[in-house]
């Protein structure tokens, strides 16, 4: 088994953004050091012959041929906009 790496939990909670008493910074420690250990004895496993899998079923592609089709007409586009001028939606100003 490969050398454990040094967990920093500080850094991490950091990281988080989130403060940490005493206590739980032993308790996420262990955790991590835990969950560390494990995926250490993961990669003693040869999985050279497995397949990878990212999806329990098959993959399709799902999407529709590309077609042209009649655009959307100016007044319907617009007609639930809160404010239109010149046939154009006007939006606040959320640029200085």
């Amino acid at each position: 088994m490969s050398e454990k790496p040094h967990i920093d939990i500080d850094k991490v909670a950091d990281l988080a953004r989130i403060a940490l008493t005493d206590a739980e910074k032993e308790k996420f420690s262990s955790q991590l050091d835990s969950i560390l250990g494990y995926i250490d004895k993961l990669n003693e496993l040869d999985t050279g012959h497995v397949e990878p899998t990212a999806h329990p079923h098959s993959i399709e592609n799902v999407w529709r041929e590309d077609r042209t089709e009649a655009e959307l007409p100016t007044s319907e586009a617009l007609k639930n906009a809160p404010k239109q001028r010149q046939n154009m939606f006007v939006v606040p100003k959320v640029v200085e």
